[in-house]
């Protein structure tokens, strides 16, 4: 058995196996699935696009330490997202802005409403909807509560299936609202997509003498946790381990299931050289499915037709052919949580991390750097 076992080759997994194999560590990585970059893995479809099997990804952050990182094993190009969503027939830009009240309001209203966001928010470019359904101005919420009304709750409750009253605020306040005509999804300095493609970054990654990748392997029928002790195939393991999966998963369930949502993709080819305004654009009022991705956009590809995936959330199931994407945070799950962590805390060689095994829904660069934490930790 080597120095130490990372149970999953995304992200966060690969990251800390390049690390401690830099170090001279001997590493092995164990994935259940039959390929590496967890859920930025990409591939070229039948008709030649450049597609992302599990959903959208691009990087972008505002530590330029991280993109350093980044750098190290993949070219990458300036891309800057561009996002929308279409009710009642009409499109607009998200995060939304002045666009979305020219789009939905009359002119005289328009007007009226863009000089009271002004005013409740002076000096601001942005602001959540939180904040802005709690304004004082009851223009100002009254703008709030037709977004919500028409986006934010319906897309919510499709996208997490429970009602926006349950979730954790920190998801209705990853997209603010903007108080200008600005497009783009990120305000980040660096915003990029790999020159060849996400796999082809981790392949550079994970190519080191003191690496070995087992495909295919589903670790948990191996590995079991009994008295704050790990074990492997029933004998004591004092290597190191770094565990990505689901948290209650490994432990047994102890507490309970914790709660995440997946994803059904339908994948689909249009002879169209277009099909949507923006790479990515949510349908909050269509039965079932909350976005579709074009993936002809995303990167930008120059070819005939269009590829694009439909996505369809639901409640994810052990056992189902699907995949845990999203931890559903709430007050009761975050607590579920909390009692989860403890039981990891007790056992000195077992570090978990990632969105499933952090229980926190990161965006690439958070996992990034919270994957570089857990090595200083480890090397500490």
């Amino acid at each position: 058995m080597e120095d130490v076992l990372i149970i999953g080759a995304g992200l966060s997994g690969a990251v800390i196996a390049r690390s401690l194999a830099e170090k001279g560590m001997r590493v092995s990585i164990l994935e259940k699935r039959n390929h590496i970059a967890g859920n930025m893995y990409d591939y070229y479809d039948d008709h030649g696009f450049l597609v992302q099997k599990y959903g959208p990804h691009t990087f972008h952050t505002k530590e330029k330490a991280l993109f350093d990182y980044m750098c190290q094993f993949e070219e990458w190009q300036e891309y800057k997202l561009t996002c929308g969503a279409v009710w009642d027939g009409k499109y607009t830009p998200t995060p939304f802005n002045f666009t979305t009240i020219d789009t939905f309001y009359p002119n005289e209203k328009a007007a009226e409403l863009k000089l009271h966001l002004q005013q409740a928010f002076p000096g601001r470019e942005t602001a959540t909807v939180v904040e802005v359904l709690g304004n004082e101005d009851p223009l100002v919420r009254e703008y709030a509560e037709f977004l919500f009304r028409n986006d934010y709750a319906p897309y919510t409750a499709k996208q997490w299936g429970i009602s926006p009253r349950d979730i954790d605020p920190s998801v209705l306040k990853r997209v603010p609202l903007r108080f200008s005509y600005a497009e783009g999804y990120f305000d980040d300095p660096y915003q990029v997509m790999p020159v060849h493609s996400f796999t082809h970054f981790f392949e550079n990654l994970l190519q080191h003498s003191n690496i070995e990748v087992q495909l295919e392997v589903d670790a948990l029928k191996h590995l079991k946790v009994e008295n704050n002790q790990l074990y492997w195939d029933e004998v004591p393991f004092t290597g190191t381990v770094i565990y990505t999966g689901p948290i209650d998963e490994l432990f047994q369930f102890k507490y309970g299931r914790l709660p995440y949502r997946s994803l059904r993709f339908e994948w689909k080819y249009s002879t169209k050289d277009s099909i949507q305004n923006a790479p990515v654009v949510a349908y909050p009022q269509e039965k079932g499915y909350t976005r579709i991705t074009e993936y002809k956009k995303i990167p930008v590809q120059n070819k005939k037709g269009s590829s694009y995936a439909v996505e369809y959330p639901l409640p994810y199931q052990d056992g189902q052919e699907m995949e845990p994407y999203y931890p559903v945070l709430t007050e009761d799950s975050q607590q579920q949580y909390g009692r989860y962590q403890e039981l990891a805390a007790k056992i000195p060689n077992l570090f978990c991390c990632g969105r499933l095994g952090d229980f926190k829904y990161y965006n690439m660069d958070q996992a990034l750097a919270r994957a570089l934490s857990v090595v200083r930790e480890i090397l500490t």
